[in-house]
């Protein structure tokens, strides 16, 4: 599946906004049938067009107030020492997002943690201390304006 069409593009638009459209309801949305719809979307799965499905959490309600953009610099002297310190940040949970950047710094973080204090701990005895970490430089979201967007597909 190298060529998207205009019912692929319209299939994966209307998940985006709804993954739990049922099939019958996403069909009718993209104008196709029940049989031809569902092959289309299992066919944009297989081939990795569709990553997955999942519930977004209002991170308020679970009590994870602080949202902390980090940029972490780190020594870019060895490859696998940058591989090593990709795997270590993969694995911790309160990190929600990270990006190998350009320019200053080495990676962006999204962190979220209960309130500041808990947030200064983590920083402290976990992001300090990932392999290969000179330093730390956060910013706080005082407010979210917008975030979970949908990708501007065409169609």
């Amino acid at each position: 599946m190298e060529i998207l069409d205009k019912f692929d593009w319209l299939i994966l638009n209307e998940l985006q906004i709804d993954g739990r459209l049922s099939n019958a309801e996403l069909a009718a949305r993209v104008g196709l049938s029940a049989a031809p719809c569902w092959r289309r979307v299992r066919a944009l799965e297989k081939a990795g067009f569709i990553t997955g499905y999942r519930a977004v959490i209002d991170r308020h309600k679970v009590g994870l107030d602080v949202l902390a953009f980090v940029r972490l610099d780190a020594e870019r002297n060895r490859g696998d020492i940058t591989r090593e310190l990709e795997q270590a940040i993969s694995r911790i949970p309160e990190v929600i997002s990270c990006h190998y950047i350009s320019g200053t710094g080495t990676f962006e973080l999204q962190v979220v943690a209960r309130d500041l204090d808990a947030f200064s701990a983590f920083a402290r005895d976990v992001l300090l201390n990932l392999p290969n970490v000179k330093d730390l430089h956060t910013s706080v979201s005082l407010g979210e304006v917008k975030s979970g967007g949908a990708l501007p597909l065409p169609g």
